[in-house]
């Protein structure tokens, strides 16, 4: 694992300001811009693969985001994800060509990549620049779109099973909230609708510990500050729907005077790079995220080449990866 001064060292700043930095110190006064570089030197050094590929030829895919740049540093998954596309396609000679749904140009391209989540008429808006569309981290089945997303499924099994394991059996949830840009429809949060059919099916769901906060660090503070403040019996154990908001329900858990994990463990999703150095160490279920992205673009490389009868649905699989935050 790469140290914090390995990451000050390429983000030419101090040891100090990074570990400020990815343990999100609201107290901390630095510049955006440095914000984002050393969130992208962390991810990047997390990278362990780097081969390229002889040069076959130069070709284009469009990169249609629904995250900006302040978006993505308030929750990394997609800057990860996106930083994937980008190794991918500069091992594989392609240019990435970055548009907004806002701006969407006629240039010629292999096929278009939309990362993040998109209503029907976004959807029906990309089809029309572009019949050779992938949709990465949403299900785009129903309407017929080629997807790439994670197992949910699998993934709130590997949670549940560890709780249970360790004796727990108050197990809450601090589920993700939002909204597609500009048409502003509300976004479920598959992992809640997974952990709640499962728990019921255990006869352990606990309406009173589901909690749902914007997917931040900031909102995943405030809304469990209020969940401790109010409640008199708690969980003693709890899953975020992403590291932003895990990060965040810990910070509101210590300053409230209770231990982690003794007092509440704590499982995030995605495992970005900051899980490691926030304290405690937080376990998290690990999401092959530069590889989703690596994926992404083979799979749009190869739909180009042949077309396809029928849209297909790639599903990953993830992992539990434990640290200081469970026990």
């Amino acid at each position: 694992m790469a140290t914090i001064r390995d990451i000050a060292k390429l983000a030419g700043v101090s040891p100090a300001t990074v570990s400020r930095v990815l343990n999100y110190d609201q107290e901390l006064s630095v510049a955006q811009e440095t914000k984002q570089r050393i969130f992208e030197v962390a991810e990047k050094l997390n990278y362990t693969k780097h081969k390229r590929v002889n040069k076959s030829g130069k070709a284009v895919i469009r990169l249609v985001q629904w995250y900006d740049e302040a978006e993505e540093l308030a929750d990394l998954y997609y800057l990860s994800i996106r930083l994937g596309i980008e190794k991918k396609a500069e091992e594989l000679y392609i240019d990435i060509q970055r548009e907004t749904l806002a701006e969407l140009s006629d240039s010629q391209v292999s096929g278009t990549i939309a990362l993040g989540k998109f209503d029907a008429k976004q959807i029906r808006q990309l089809r029309q620049y572009e019949e050779n569309l992938l949709l990465v981290d949403f299900d785009g089945m129903k309407m017929g779109i080629d997807s790439l997303v994670v197992d949910f499924d699998q993934s709130m099994d590997l949670v549940i099973d560890h709780f249970i394991q360790h004796g727990h059996k108050k197990i809450g949830i601090l589920s993700g909230k939002e909204k597609t840009k500009h048409n502003l429809q509300p976004i479920e949060d598959p992992r809640l609708a997974v952990f709640k059919q499962k728990m019921e099916q255990l006869n352990l769901y606990r309406p009173e510990f589901t909690l749902t906060a914007a997917f931040s660090m900031e909102a995943g503070k405030k809304t469990m500050a209020h969940f401790l403040a109010d409640q008199s019996e708690l969980p003693d154990a709890l899953f975020a729907s992403s590291d932003a908001l895990a990060v965040g329900a810990m910070q509101a858990i210590q300053e409230a005077g209770l231990q982690i994990p003794a007092d509440i463990s704590v499982i995030g999703f995605n495992d970005v790079s900051v899980a490691k150095y926030v304290s405690p160490a937080l376990s998290t279920i690990k999401v092959e995220t530069e590889w989703m992205g690596e994926l992404a673009v083979s799979t749009i490389v190869d739909l180009a080449k042949e077309f396809s009868p029928a849209p297909r649905k790639i599903m990953l699989g993830t992992k539990l990866i434990e640290r200081d935050s469970t026990q």
